[in-house]
């Protein structure tokens, strides 16, 4: 199977979130004929495909998992080519999800096909594609787990083929993701005239109190992972006048934090710091929170290597193992099984113009079929 015309096929398809867009009905129809076990897996308005080939429930069963859907093109007419045209200039393919990332589903449904029609494996293959990836990601990938889970079907190990490489095909893998949580606090103090601020009660001013306390260092790292950080995003009352102390004001922080945290652990320590402040400043303090995913890590292992290698092999470049970058499906995978994830170059992901050298699409094709080789070797 021709992973790069496969790829075009994709991109034509206009599936953003959660719109989608044709790609999986495309995706489903070929895999059925190559013998896979398809079902649709849609809840939630989302789109989502589980493919299986050989026994349910076998020993060795790998998995592939991706998305077809994409980010919004933004100004068409910024773009220098088609968003869903595909078109080809100079070996680069061009089109929003080039990158991110319907070369890679391309890739491993390609590498996948190729493999059990000509060396069918003692075990089962694997793919799981969602529509929710770039969206809530909560009728996605844990819809397509919850699935398997009521129908007894499972994976031995998996493989996320997100972009992992920073510059340089085959120089990183990423065998964990930090956790990433956001806080949003909302102060309500009393409202005044700024020319007497005693009579009033300045909920930015506890704001920023609690801000201060709050933007330091939250670690120095663990043996997987950097620091984590905390990041100040919003701070605002909405206040167009000069001389009035507002009623309330808001702020947001966003953090990605390591395996030394949870977000558990996180919220109770927000949720104290608020309180310290709203006991100092007489302002109340609300605070919601989101935790979009917790840390995890692959321990460094025979799967790991295996990927490892397989790259090194068809690349020459060994991956890095890193646990950089925001978040991606395999923090959800990873309660199912070990799950790594390797894929393209990414510089150019949700950007004007995205776009694939296509004989990288080859590569990771190449890469892919050498893992399952291995991996049933």
């Amino acid at each position: 199977m021709d992973a790069i015309d496969l790829t075009a096929r994709l991109i034509r398809c206009p599936s953003v979130t959660p719109d989608e867009g044709g790609a999986l009905v495309l995706l489903q129809e070929l895999l059925t004929g190559a013998g896979f076990e398809c079902h649709r897996v849609d809840r939630g308005g989302v789109s989502n495909l589980f493919a299986r080939w050989g026994q349910r429930g076998a020993n060795k069963s790998f998995g592939f998992n991706g998305h077809t859907d994409v980010v919004p093109v933004g100004d068409a007419a910024a773009w220098t080519h088609d968003p869903f045209g595909a078109q080809v200039v100079d070996g680069v393919m061009y089109g929003r999800g080039a990158t991110d990332m319907k070369s890679g589903v391309a890739a491993f449904v390609a590498a996948a096909v190729d493999f059990v029609t000509a060396t069918p494996p003692d075990g089962a293959v694997v793919i799981t594609i969602t529509g929710d990836e770039e969206g809530p990601s909560v009728d996605g990938t844990v819809a397509l787990l919850d699935w398997m889970a009521a129908h007894g079907e499972k994976m031995s190990h998996c493989l996320v083929g997100e972009p992992t490489c920073p510059n340089e095909m085959g120089e990183m893998m990423k065998i964990g993701r930090r956790g990433s949580m956001t806080a949003w606090f909302t102060a309500e103090g009393v409202q005044g005239h700024s020319a007497y601020p005693h009579r009033a009660r300045n909920p930015m001013s506890a704001l920023v109190r609690l801000l201060g306390r709050i933007d330091r260092p939250l670690d120095e790292g663990t043996a997987h992972f950097d620091a984590s950080t905390l990041a100040i995003t919003t701070v605002d009352c909405g206040n167009p006048a000069t001389n009035v102390i507002p009623a309330k004001g808001q702020a947001t922080v966003n953090i990605r934090f390591n395996d030394a945290h949870s977000g558990a652990s996180l919220t109770e320590w927000l949720r104290a710091e608020a309180a310290a402040v709203e006991a100092e400043t007489g302002v109340k303090i609300g605070m919601r929170v989101s935790i979009s995913g917790e840390s995890f890590v692959t321990s460094p292992g025979a799967f790991t290597e295996l990927v490892a290698g397989a790259v090194a092999a068809e690349t020459g470049v060994r991956p890095v193992a890193s646990t950089s970058g925001g978040t991606s499906d395999a923090r959800f995978v990873k309660d199912h099984c070990p799950v790594v994830e390797f894929g393209l170059v990414g510089r150019t992901m949700h950007q004007v113009d995205e776009s694939v050298p296509v004989a990288q699409i080859a590569q990771l094709k190449a890469i892919y079929g050498r893992i399952l080789r291995d991996y049933f070797a």
